[in-house]
């Protein structure tokens, strides 16, 4: 299979303090040779930043306020952030957007948070890492607001249907798919889905340590997800599209090294 991108996972998360380079040699053996290290806070953000320095052939991050820690932002965060973005290995901007599924931070916390990372990508001219759920409506019009202003994007680990897969590619978003699509109770919608979405704007990510795919066997003892894993969403994407596990693969990596101007390494 050609060569992979994860475009999110969490690989700052403790579950992989004990053996993090292992998880990257892991990937590396079945050609997922380059991942983005999501960043949540301003902190994790830092974090993402310096694992991606330590391995700059394969990892680079994003930096950004995911909406649960919304309610973190200070006068001195767009600053904080604003440093982040300018570095180099940082790709992205976000975790950000919009979550009424949780109450973490209160719905004005997480516009203020949302508002301030869009301007931010709008002044570094780097594309945002979204996250929504359960908030669509509110999502769409403040997306509506800066879109175009913005260096595009993606909807990260998508998993709602048709119609807000329409709505996100009407605004010119790319969409990523993980391994929620293997699992039979919640995401046999995606397979419309990924049908639906045109392989140019597709992108593909593990979210691990979360959202093993439910239908991997044999299945880690750990239940941790990794990005050695990201293969098996690939070719549940392909089996569902009818095409071969190789040109999604190929074009997916097309697609996430264009939209996040990935240096060559």
């Amino acid at each position: 299979m050609p060569e992979l991108v994860d475009i999110g996972l969490n690989l700052t998360h403790e579950s992989f303090d004990a053996d993090r380079t292992a998880v990257m040699e892991r990937a590396a053996a079945v050609g997922v040779s380059r991942m983005l290290v999501t960043g949540s806070s301003v902190e994790h953000s830092r974090a993402a930043l310096h694992l991606a320095r330590q391995h700059p052939h394969a990892l680079r991050a994003t930096a950004g306020i995911h909406p649960h820690h919304a309610a973190e932002c200070r006068p001195e965060t767009r600053a904080d952030l604003l440093a982040l973005l300018l570095e180099p290995e940082i790709l992205a901007v976000g975790e950000c957007g919009l979550d009424a599924f949780r109450d973490y931070s209160t719905p004005a916390n997480q516009e203020h948070a949302f508002r301030l990372q869009l301007e931010l990508a709008a002044e570094v001219k780097k594309p945002v890492f979204l996250h929504q759920r359960d908030a669509h409506d509110a999502f769409v019009a403040i997306l509506k607001d800066s879109i175009g202003t913005l260096a595009g994007g993606v909807a990260h680990c998508f998993t709602a249907g048709v119609e807000e897969a329409r709505a996100y590619l009407d605004l010119g978003l790319h969409i990523g798919i993980t391994g929620w699509l293997c699992d039979e109770r919640r995401g046999l919608h995606l397979k419309d889905v990924v049908r639906f979405v045109p392989l140019d704007r597709l992108l593909v990510e593990t979210d691990a340590p979360y959202l093993l795919p439910r239908d991997l066997k044999p299945k880690p003892k750990s239940r941790r997800n990794e990005p050695c894993y990201l293969p098996h969403i690939v070719a549940a994407i392909a089996q569902s599209r009818g095409e071969s596990a190789e040109s999604v693969a190929a074009q997916t990596t097309r697609n996430a090294l264009a939209l996040f101007r990935w240096p060559e390494p």
